[in-house]
């Protein structure tokens, strides 16, 4: 579904803080208007009172992935449908400025938002995005990634529902890291064996060194 487009801006604004990492790229107007994309219209709305008011639906945003990557499917929804019911929107069929070869508007899909501030307006967009999106997908489908610190919220549109990170980069820090795990694993599996194994010969050396018929 087309509409599934709009969940990426659920997806900007989470990641716009990285708790783990301690960092907020979220502090200024001009970030939130950054925020908007293409949309410069709807950015230009944005005043400095936005930037607390968009902190304030993010964490919220946020609460989404987690239960959702937590595996609490009600919980995840019950947090979306409050924001949705506070930031609602009205769909409408659009043509913009996309022909056909005909000449014709190729109609779609349009979510307009009736927003008193900017941060109603791309708070309107991001939860229903993520909801057509939990909805078409699954909420499986949202994900928060596994490469500590990380932690960057993510949308699963593989295959096989095997994502794990946000990005390439995440994953092969993380497959990096395992890799070194198991060869720290494996080296302090050999030191140990190989102590084991002098511990073992020692013993057999002080033994056969004991006087005949000497016992116990």
């Amino acid at each position: 579904m087309e509409l599934t487009y709009y969940s990426d801006y659920a997806v900007r604004l989470v990641n716009s803080e990285e708790p783990g990492r301690g960092t907020d790229a979220l502090t200024t107007v001009e970030a939130v208007r950054e925020l908007f994309g293409a949309n410069q219209s709807a950015g230009r709305r944005a005043t400095e009172a936005d930037v607390t008011r968009f902190r304030a639906v993010r964490a919220r945003l946020r609460s989404v992935f987690e239960a959702a990557d937590g595996g609490d499917e009600t919980l995840a929804v019950d947090l979306l449908n409050s924001l949705l019911l506070e930031f609602p929107v009205s769909p409408q069929i659009s043509g913009h400025d996309t022909r056909d070869d005909d000449g014709r508007p190729l109609w779609h899909m349009h979510l307009a938002d009736h927003p008193s501030n900017a941060t109603a307006g791309y708070a309107a967009i991001a939860a229903m995005g993520l909801a057509f999106h939990l909805t078409e997908y699954g909420v499986d489908r949202l994900g928060l990634c596994e490469a500590p610190p990380c932690r960057n919220a993510y949308l699963d549109t593989s295959t096989n529902r095997s994502r794990r990170y946000c990005s390439d980069r995440c994953a092969t820090r993380a497959n990096v890291a395992a890799y070194r795990a198991r060869k720290r694993l494996e080296a302090d599996r050999s030191e140990s064996t190989g102590r084991a194994a002098d511990t073992a010969q020692r013993s057999t050396a002080t033994g056969d060194r004991r006087p005949a018929g000497s016992g116990r």
